[in-house]
C-alpha cells in the first residue's frame, strides 16, 4: 500500500485514562497454561510437533465424510423401537418367523434410510455454511515484502496478514501497526460480547513503524504466550523482537470475528487459529436435541413393548398348554412326528420358541414407520416455516430458516426465552427526544411507549364510553383525560428531513429561538456539556461535508447530534482540546471554542457518571459532569438544588415513558483548588499498586462534589421494529422473558423500560457483588454471604407482598452471577428469579449465558429457548433446548449454532405463537393416532391367534401388513401432521393465551395417551368379535358355504383401513382437498390393491388369488359388515368428542364454534371481549404497562372526582383492568 498511511494527529494514549502502563514482564515460557510459541513470519517453523498447531479450517457439523455413517447409524439404532425391528427382521430369516423375510427387512430398511438421507441432507446445509466462512479471504504476507488473498482456512499460525476497513479478523492476531501514525485501530466486538460501540486497539510503539507492506521483507519476533483458552478479556504474554522483550496484554489482541472499523488497515500475527480461537474456544460441540414429545413417544413405545412381552407370554405360555394337553388328541396334526418346534411330551423348548414367533409377530403394535412419518411431517413442517412469507424481512431479503427439523414442536412448548440484548432486542441506535432545561421540559414528540400506551387507553376508553357518559363532569378533570387524548392523537404530520439520533421537536429550542427563552444562560451551558463530555471523535466526509461522531456509546453519539442542531457544533479534537462551532452566537456570526482537556474521568458501571475537566478561552476551569440521576443529585451543593423538584419530576415522566435518562451539572473550579487535585490524581494514575483502581475513583470522588444542577436529557432506545409489541404478545402467550447481557446494568435497565420488560411502579432487586479489591484472603466467602442474603431478602420480600399487581424485577451482574451461579447458591438464584416478573443479567460472558440457560433449563424442567445474533450468544444457543439465531448482518456465528434462525426479533412471535402452537399439536395428535391404529391393527392378531389355539398363525396375508403402515395409512396421518389447523394463524396472534396449550401440555399428556390406546383397543375389539360373530357360522356364499380364513382376513382388514381412516376424518378441524385425498384414496387404494393383487398368480397371491372379484365383491354380508364394524368403532368417539364441544369445550373448540356462526363479524363486542379475555395475566409488555398506567389514573380521577362531590365517585374504570 505503499506510504498511503493516514498521520493522524491524536494521540489516544494521551487522552484516555484508562490507558495506563502496561503490566510487569513475566516469564511465561515453560509455565503450566504458558506454552505457545509463535516465529513470527515463519509459519513454516510450526509444521512439525510440538508447534504443529490446528488448522484455521472450522466445522460446526455433526458428521464428516468418514464418521456419518457410523455415528447416523447409532442415531437411528438409539431409537428402541428401531433396535427392536432390527432384531424382528434378522429373526425373520430362522424357521421361527410367521413372515417372510422381505416383508421385516423392506419397512426397516426404508424408514433408517430415510431418515439418515435427511440427516444428511441438513449438516450439508452446515457445511456449505461453514464452507462460506472458510473460504473468505484475507491478505497474507507471501514473503519478499509482497502480500496476496487466501483464503481463511488456509491462514497459519505465524503469518502476517493485513486486515482492511469494514473486514473481519480472521484468526486471533497480535495487532502490530495500522494506518493511524500511533497504532490504534477502532474495533467493533459485537460478534464477542454483542456490544457494538467501538473499542480502541493500540500497537506496540516498537512494532508501530511496520507501516506497509515492504517493511515485513525481514520482519521476525518470536512470540511466548498463554495457551488457547476461552477468556475473551484476558491475554498474557510477550514477544521477542529486535533482541528486546515487550510485554503484551488484550489491548494489543486482536481476536477473530471482530471487525475493523474506521482504520483503513491493520497488519497482525496469526496467535491462535480456528478451533484453539478464543471465539471458538467458548463454543461447544453441536448437541444432538431431542424434543420432549418424542422423548416422551420413547416412554410409550416401552409401555408398547411391555404390551407386546406380556401378550407374547400369555401365547407361549397358551401354545405349552395346548401343545401339553390337547395336542396329542389332534391325530391330523401328525402328534407323533415331533421336532424342535412341536413336542407335545416336552412343551417347555417349543413354548419358548413361539415366544420368538409371538414377539415378532405381534411386532405391529410397535409402528415402525411412525419415526419415518414423523421425519416426513417435520421436514414438511420446517419447509413451511421457511416459506413463510410473514416471517421474511424485506429490508435484509432474508427469510426464517428451520436449520434442524427435530425440535419443530419443541417451539410449541417453550416457558422461558432467554435473550441477548444488543443486535437482538435493539439497533443499538439512540434518539434524543427531550430534554429538561433549568425546571423547564421541553419535546413534544411522543416515545413508543407512550404511544403505544395511549392507544390502547383510548380503544378501552372507547369500549367503556357510554358508561364515562353517565359520570358527573367536572371542568377540572376533563385536562387529565385530554392529556392522554393529544397523545394519543399525536401523529407526526410533518415529513421533515430525518436525523439519525435527533427526534426532538420544540420550536422552543430549534433554529437559535432558545435565545429567546429564560435562563437563556444555563441553556446555553447545557448544551455546552452537551458537546464537551464526552470521548468522541468526529469524522469529516469529505464528499459530503457531514461531520460524523466515533462515540464509545451511541447515547453519546446522540447528544452530539443533538447539541449539533441545537447550535453547538463539536467539530474537532486535539490531543490536548476539543473545538465547539457555536452558530447561534450574540454577535449574529458562528464562532469557534476551544476547550482544553485538563482530565477525563471515566464512565463505569460503579460511578454511573463521567466528568471532564476543561479550561475555556476565559481561562476559567469548569467540571463538566453527567450521569445517572441518583448519582447526580447526590452530589449536587446547596445552592446547585435550585431545579432539583422540577427536573425530579421530569425524569419521572421520561421513564414512565420508557426513556434513557441523564442528568447535567457543573462546577467552576479555582485554579488552586485544581492544582492540588491534579498532582493527587496524577500520582493515583501513575500507581501500579493493586488498589489503583481504588484511588483513583476515592481521588475522583473528592472533585466530584458541590455541583449545580443544569437540567437532564431523555434519549429513546431505538428498539428493532416490532419488539415491543412481540414482547407483549410473548408475555400475553404466558412466556417468560430473561435477557442476558454484555452490557452494564445501567444501559440494560434502560432496554427493559423501553421493551417494557421493566416499567414504573416494578419493584427492582439489583444483585450486585461487594468491591473485594485488596481485601482480606476469606473476601470471597463475605461476598458470597452477602449475595445470598440479598438473596434471601429479596426472596421474602416476594412472598410478604400482598398487593396482587406488584411486580417483581431481578437485576443482576456478571460479577454477582458468578457467585450465583455455584453449586451452593444457584438454586436460591433460581427461586427468586422464578419468582420474579423479569430477569436481566448483565456483564455476562458467554460461559456466563450459557451456565444460566443450564440452570433454567434444569432447574425448571420447563422447555428453554434461547435467541442472540453474535458470536458471544453461541454457548447459551446451544446450551438451550432451542436455539434461534438473528440472521444479522454481523456474522453468522449464531445462525450456524442455531436449530432455527430469523432476520429480526419479531419474527420470534410467529414462530412460536403460529408455528410452534401448530407444530406441537400435530406431532402430538399424529402420534396418539399413530398409536391408536397400529394398536387397532396389532391386537386383532393375537385375538385371532388365541382363537386358532395360539398356533402363531396370521390371519392376514403378508403382504397386506406390510402394505398398512407405509401405503394405506401412511399419507392420511401425514396429511394430519402437516396440514392440520384447531384455529388460523390470525387467531393465533388474536389469542394467544392457546399457546398456553403446548406447555401445558394438553395434547399429549399421560391421559390423552391412554385415552387414545383404550380407544385402539376398544376399536380392535369390536372389529374382531363382530367379524368372528358375523363369519363364524353364517353362510357367506349363495350356496351356503361358510367364509375361509382368507375372507375373514381380507374382511377384517377392510374394517380396520375403514375404521382408522374414518377416525382420522373426525379427528380433523381443518380440511383441505389434500386431506379428502388422502383419506378416502386410502380407502379406495386397498380396494385397488386387493383387485391387483388378486390378479397376480396364486403362486405368489396364495389365497388371495382373485379374492375381490370372486368372493368379496358379490356378497352383500362383506359390505353390510364393513359398514356395522365402521359405525359401531367410531360411534365412541364421536359421542367423546360431542360431549366435549357441548359441556367441557377447550379454548379452541370456543373460537371454532363463533368463527363457524360469523359471530366475530356480526358482534365484534363479544368477539373484543373474548380476545381480551384470551391472553395470559402478566406483569410485563405493553399491556401490563397500560394496564398499571391505567390503574394509576383511576387513582388520580377518582381523587379528583372526589374532591367536588365529597364521596368517591364510582365509575367503570374502577373496575380492575
Amino acid at each position: 500500500m505503499g506510504r498511503g498511511r493516514i498521520r493522524a494527529r491524536l494521540r489516544l494514549s494521551q487522552l484516555y485514562t484508562f490507558t495506563c502502563l502496561r503490566p510487569p514482564l513475566d516469564d511465561v515460557e515453560g509455565s503450566e497454561g504458558y506454552t505457545r510459541l509463535v516465529y513470527c513470519n515463519q509459519p513454516h517453523m510450526h509444521q512439525k510437533k510440538p508447534l504443529k498447531y490446528r488448522a484455521n479450517y472450522i466445522s460446526t457439523t455433526k458428521y464428516n465424510f468418514f464418521t456419518f455413517l457410523p455415528k447416523a447409524l447409532f442415531e437411528q439404532f438409539n431409537r428402541v423401537a428401531n433396535i427392536y425391528f432390527l432384531i424382528a427382521a434378522l429373526l425373520s430369516l430362522t424357521p421361527l418367523s410367521p413372515f417372510t423375510p422381505v416383508s421385516m427387512l423392506l419397512p426397516l430398511t426404508i424408514v433408517v434410510g430415510v431418515s439418515m438421507a435427511k440427516e444428511a441432507l441438513e449438516d450439508w446445509h452446515r457445511f456449505m455454511q461453514d464452507k462460506e466462512v472458510n473460504s473468505r479471504k484475507v491478505s497474507v504476507h507471501k514473503g519478499d515484502g509482497v502480500f496476496d488473498y487466501r483464503p481463511w482456512e488456509k491462514i497459519r499460525v505465524g503469518d502476517v496478514v493485513k486486515v482492511e476497513k469494514d473486514g473481519f479478523f480472521p484468526a486471533d492476531l497480535l495487532f502490530l501497526s495500522s494506518s493511524y501514525e500511533d497504532g490504534i485501530c477502532y474495533v467493533e466486538t459485537m460478534n464477542l460480547d454483542g456490544e457494538t460501540n467501538l473499542k480502541v486497539k493500540r500497537s506496540l510503539e516498537t512494532t508501530s513503524s511496520l507501516d506497509d507492506d515492504e517493511s515485513f521483507k525481514n520482519f521476525t519476533g518470536t512470540i511466548k504466550c498463554e495457551d488457547p483458552n476461552p477468556s475473551l478479556y484476558t491475554f498474557v504474554g510477550n514477544i521477542e523482537y529486535e533482541r528486546q522483550v515487550f510485554a503484551l496484554d488484550p489491548s494489543q489482541i486482536l481476536l477473530r470475528d471482530s471487525k475493523l472499523r474506521n482504520t483503513t488497515f491493520v497488519y497482525g500475527v496469526v496467535i491462535f487459529t480456528g478451533h484453539d480461537s478464543k471465539v471458538m474456544q467458548n463454543s461447544t460441540t453441536s448437541p444432538s436435541k431431542r424434543s420432549r414429545v418424542e422423548k416422551k413417544m420413547d416412554k410409550i413405545i416401552f409401555i408398547l413393548f411391555a404390551i407386546l412381552l406380556t401378550i407374547s407370554v400369555m401365547s407361549s405360555i397358551g401354545f405349552a398348554v395346548k401343545l401339553k394337553f390337547q395336542a396329542p388328541d389332534w391325530w391330523y396334526l401328525k402328534p407323533k412326528d415331533t421336532d424342535a418346534y412341536f413336542n407335545p411330551s416336552k412343551p417347555l423348548l417349543p413354548g419358548l420358541a413361539h415366544l420368538v414367533t409371538a414377539l415378532i409377530l405381534y411386532g405391529y403394535l410397535i409402528p415402525i414407520s411412525l419415526y419415518l412419518s414423523i421425519e416426513v411431517v417435520k421436514f414438511l413442517q420446517a419447509i413451511f416455516i421457511n416459506q413463510d412469507i410473514h416471517m421474511y424481512d424485506e429490508e435484509s431479503g432474508i427469510p426464517a430458516k428451520a436449520r434442524t427439523s427435530n425440535l419443530n414442536e419443541e417451539l410449541g412448548q417453550v416457558d422461558t426465552i432467554l435473550s441477548d440484548k444488543t443486535g437482538t432486542l435493539t439497533c443499538n441506535q439512540m434518539d434524543f427526544l427531550k430534554c429538561s432545561i433549568a425546571g423547564t421540559a421541553y419535546g413534544v414528540r411522543s416515545s413508543e411507549v407512550e404511544l403505544a400506551c395511549a392507544k390502547q387507553m383510548a380503544m378501552d376508553l372507547e369500549d367503556e364510553n357510554e358508561d364515562i357518559l353517565s359520570v358527573p363532569k367536572h371542568k377540572n378533570i376533563t385536562p387529565e383525560i385530554e392529556l392522554e387524548t393529544v397523545i394519543t392523537s399525536k401523529d407526526e404530520k410533518d415529513n421533515k428531513h430525518v436525523i439519525k439520533g435527533f427526534s426532538f421537536e420544540d420550536s422552543r429550542l430549534m433554529e437559535g429561538n432558545w435565545l429567546q427563552e429564560p435562563n437563556v444562560d444555563v441553556i446555553s451551558l447545557f448544551f455546552r456539556i452537551l458537546a464537551v463530555c464526552h470521548t468522541a471523535i468526529p469524522e469529516l466526509n469529505s464528499e459530503t461535508g457531514d461531520v460524523t461522531y466515533e462515540a464509545e456509546s451511541p447515547d453519546e453519539g446522540a447528544f452530539l447530534v443533538a447539541a449539533r442542531e441545537f447550535g453547538f457544533e463539536f467539530c474537532r479534537r486535539t490531543q490536548s482540546s476539543v473545538f465547539i462551532r457555536e452558530i447561534y452566537h450574540s454577535s449574529g456570526q458562528p464562532i469557534e471554542r476551544e476547550y482544553k482537556i485538563l482530565n477525563l474521568l471515566d464512565f463505569t458501571s460503579k460511578r454511573k457518571r463521567m466528568s471532564v475537566i476543561v479550561r475555556d478561552e476565559d481561562g476559567q476551569i469548569f467540571l463538566f459532569c453527567k450521569g445517572a440521576d441518583s448519582i447526580i443529585f447526590d452530589r449536587l451543593s446547596k445552592n446547585g438544588r435550585v431545579y432539583e423538584e422540577a427536573t425530579t419530576g421530569h425524569l419521572n415522566e421520561y421513564g414512565e415513558a420508557g426513556l434513557r435518562t441523564l442528568a447535567l451539572a457543573y462546577r467552576k473550579l479555582d485554579e488552586s483548588e485544581y492544582t492540588s487535585w491534579n498532582n493527587e490524581f496524577l500520582k493515583a494514575k501513575t500507581s501500579i499498586a493493586a488498589d489503583r483502581e481504588v484511588m483513583l475513583e476515592r481521588i475522583s470522588d473528592v472533585m466530584e462534589k458541590d455541583l449545580i444542577l443544569v437540567g437532564a436529557t431523555a434519549v429513546e432506545d431505538k428498539l428493532q421494529k416490532g419488539v415491543p409489541q412481540c414482547i407483549d404478545k410473548l408475555a400475553q402467550a404466558g412466556l417468560k422473558i430473561w435477557v442476558l447481557t454484555g452490557d452494564k446494568m445501567e444501559t440494560a435497565i434502560n432496554i427493559g423500560f423501553a421493551c417494557s420488560l421493566l416499567r414504573q411502579g416494578m419493584k427492582q432487586i439489583c444483585i450486585t457483588a461487594l468491591n473485594s479489591d485488596a481485601v482480606a484472603q476469606d473476601a470471597r466467602q463475605v461476598i458470597k454471604e452477602n449475595i445470598l442474603n440479598q438473596f434471601t431478602n429479596a426472596s421474602q420480600m416476594i412472598k410478604l407482598e400482598k398487593d396482587p399487581h406488584a411486580a417483581f424485577a431481578l437485576i443482576i451482574d456478571g460479577k454477582a452471577l458468578t457467585y450465583a451461579l455455584e453449586d451452593d447458591m444457584k438454586l436460591h438464584f433460581l427461586e427468586l428469579a422464578v419468582g420474579c416478573a423479569s430477569v436481566i443479567c448483565c456483564r455476562v460472558s458467554p460461559k456466563q449465558k450459557a451456565l444460566v440457560t443450564r440452570l433454567v433449563k434444569e432447574g425448571t424442567g420447563k422447555t428453554t429457548l434461547a435467541i442472540g445474533d453474535g458470536a458471544n450468544d453461541v454457548g447459551m444457543i446451544q446450551e438451550a433446548d432451542i436455539g434461534v439465531g438473528i440472521s444479522g448482518v454481523e456474522g453468522m456465528q449464531a445462525v450456524m449454532a442455531s436449530d432455527f434462525s430469523i432476520a429480526q426479533f419479531r419474527f420470534l412471535e410467529r414462530l412460536l405463537v403460529v408455528h410452534g402452537h401448530w407444530c406441537y399439536k400435530r406431532i402430538a395428535q399424529m402420534i396418539c393416532y399413530f398409536f391408536y391404529k397400529n394398536i387397532a391393527f396389532g391386537l386383532t392378531l393375537f385375538y385371532f391367534e388365541a382363537f386358532a389355539g395360539f398356533s402363531g398363525q396370521s390371519v392376514y396375508d403378508d403382504w397386506y401388513m406390510l402394505s398398512f403402515n407405509v401405503v394405506l395409512t401412511a399419507l392420511p396421518v401425514i396429511s394430519l401432521g402437516v396440514f392440520e389447523q384447531d384455529v388460523s394463524s390470525e387467531i393465533c396472534l388474536q389469542f394467544p393465551a392457546l399457546y398456553q396449550q403446548g406447555p401445558k401440555n394438553l395434547f399429549f399428556d399421560w391421559l390423552r395417551i391412554f385415552g387414545w390406546i383404550g380407544n385402539g383397543v376398544y376399536s380392535s375389539i369390536i372389529i374382531f368379535i363382530l367379524n368372528i360373530i358375523i363369519f363364524c357360522d353364517q353362510a357367506f356364499r349363495p350356496e351356503g358355504q361358510t367364509a375361509d380364513m382368507a375372507v375373514v382376513g381380507a374382511t377384517m382388514f377392510t374394517c380396520i383401513i375403514w375404521v382408522v381412516n374414518v377416525q382420522i376424518a373426525l379427528y380433523i378441524s381443518h380440511f383441505t382437498w389434500i386431506q379428502h385425498l388422502f383419506i378416502w384414496g386410502s380407502i379406495a387404494t386397498w380396494y385397488l390393491f386387493l383387485l391387483l393383487y388378486g390378479m397376480v398368480p396364486p403362486t405368489i397371491s396364495g389365497n388371495s388369488y382373485q379374492i375381490l372379484v370372486e368372493a368379496l365383491a358379490p356378497a352383500p354380508i362383506f359390505w353390510t359388515t364393513t359398514l356395522l364394524v365402521t359405525v359401531t368403532c367410531n360411534i365412541a368417539y364421536f359421542t367423546h368428542i360431542s360431549y366435549q364441544r357441548c359441556i367441557k369445550p377447550m379454548d379452541h373448540h370456543v373460537i371454532q364454534e363463533i368463527k363457524y356462526y360469523k359471530k366475530d363479524v356480526e358482534d365484534q363486542h363479544m368477539w373484543t371481549r373474548e380476545r381480551s379475555k384470551a391472553r395470559q395475566k402478566t406483569k410485563i409488555g405493553f399491556t401490563a404497562r397500560v394496564e398499571a398506567k391505567m390503574r394509576h389514573l383511576k387513582v388520580k380521577f377518582n381523587r379528583k372526582a372526589s374532591t367536588f362531590t365529597g364521596k368517591p365517585v364510582a365509575t367503570p374504570l374502577q373496575q380492575s383492568p
